[in-house]
C-alpha cells in the first residue's frame, strides 16, 4: 500500500514539475533609453549577474525616443510569452502614462522586480562659478538660467521642477535622455541639472571631476556623497525624490512567466557578487518582488496625476 502511495505522489507531481515555465530561447529587455545612459548601464549590469540563474542569452534592446515612449509602446505591444521583458523608470513611465492620449497606461504592464531606487541630484560642471546651492538659487533668481533635462516630464525634469519651489524661473532643455542631458552640463551648454547619484558617480570622483553636486533630494544625507547637504538643510525643497528602475511585463503574461522571473531576479540581486559590483557602480540596489513593485507603481501612478502634473501647469 505504502508502494502504491509512494507512485501515486511522484505521479502527480511529474506533471507540476513538467509545467514550470522557463524561457525558450533568447530574452530580449527593452531599454527605453540610449546605450551609455543610466538605465543602460544598470540593465546591463543586472543582465550579466543574471546569467547565473537564467540559461538564455539575455539581450539589452535599446529603443531611445520620445522621452521612453518609443521603447515603452514597444513594450506594452510585445507577445507576453516571456521572451520580452523590459526596464521602466518611475516617475517617468508613470507620469507620461497620465497625459492625456498616452500610447500605454500603468495597468498595461505587469511588474516582476524593482532594480534600482536612486536619489535625486542637483549638479554643476567642476568649474561652475556656483559653489554651494545657495549661490546657484541666488543666480537662478535673477534670471536666465538653464538646465538640461532628459526630456520634457521626464524624471529629472520633473526634478527641476520640485527644485524650482526654490523660488525660481528656468529654462529646461530637453535631450535624449540623461547621457545626453549631462553631456549638455559638461560641455557648458546648461548652467546646471538634475539627475541622481548612480547617473554623476563616476563624473564628480577622481583627480579631475567634471562635475560637483551642490544638493540631494533627500531627508538625510546620501551615504555616496556625505559632504553634500540635502536641500531641505538649506530651506528648498524638503523631500526625497528619485527614480526607481524596475522590471516589468507586458500586460496578459502569466503567472508562472512572472514567478519565474521574480525568483530568478531574486537570486540574482541578492547574490554578495552582484551587491558588491552595484555598490562599486554607485548604484543602489533594492529588490523589491512584484508585489511590492505593484504598489510601488500605484503610488507613482497617483504621484504623476495628482502632484507632477501640477508642476507643469
Amino acid at each position: 500500500m505504502k508502494k502504491v502511495l509512494l507512485a501515486m505522489a511522484v505521479a502527480m507531481t511529474v506533471p507540476m514539475t513538467a509545467m514550470a515555465w522557463e524561457p525558450t530561447g533568447d530574452i530580449n529587455v527593452i531599454v527605453a533609453y540610449k546605450a551609455g545612459s543610466g538605465t543602460d548601464t544598470g540593465a546591463r549590469l543586472l543582465a550579466t549577474e543574471a546569467a547565473k540563474y537564467i540559461p538564455k542569452t539575455i539581450i539589452i534592446q535599446n529603443l531611445p525616443g520620445a522621452d521612453g515612449k518609443i521603447g515603452w509602446t514597444k513594450l506594452v505591444n510585445s507577445k507576453p510569452d516571456g521572451q520580452t521583458i523590459g526596464f521602466i523608470n518611475l516617475p517617468t513611465f508613470t507620469t507620461l502614462a497620465a497625459q492625456p492620449g498616452a500610447p500605454f497606461s500603468s495597468h498595461d504592464i505587469v511588474p516582476i522586480a524593482n532594480h534600482l531606487t536612486e536619489t535625486g541630484v542637483v549638479a554643476v560642471k567642476a568649474d561652475s562659478p556656483y559653489k554651494t546651492i545657495e549661490e546657484l538659487v541666488a543666480a537662478a533668481k535673477k534670471g536666465n538660467l538653464k538646465a538640461s533635462t532628459n526630456g520634457v516630464k521626464a524624471s529629472n525634469h520633473t526634478a527641476a521642477q520640485l527644485f524650482k519651489s526654490a523660488g525660481f524661473n528656468y529654462k529646461a532643455v530637453p535631450y535624449g535622455g540623461t547621457a545626453d542631458q549631462l553631456l549638455a552640463l559638461r560641455q557648458g551648454e546648461v548652467d546646471f541639472t538634475c539627475a541622481k547619484v548612480a547617473d554623476v558617480a563616476k563624473l564628480v570622483k577622481g583627480d579631475k571631476p567634471e562635475l560637483r553636486v551642490l544638493a540631494v533630494f533627500n531627508t538625510k544625507r546620501d551615504a555616496e556623497l556625505p559632504n553634500v547637504p540635502t536641500l531641505g538643510e538649506k530651506g528648498f525643497y524638503p523631500e526625497w525624490y528619485g527614480s526607481a528602475r524596475a522590471l516589468v511585463a507586458p500586460k496578459g503574461t502569466s503567472p508562472e512567466i512572472i514567478a519565474y522571473y521574480v525568483d530568478a531576479f531574486k537570486k540574482t540581486m541578492q547574490d554578495p557578487a552582484v551587491v558588491e559590483a552595484h555598490k562599486k557602480a554607485g548604484m543602489a540596489l533594492d529588490f523589491k518582488d512584484n508585489k511590492e513593485l505593484g504598489s510601488l507603481i500605484d503610488a507613482q501612478d497617483k504621484f504623476a496625476r495628482d502632484v507632477v502634473n501640477n508642476l507643469y501647469k
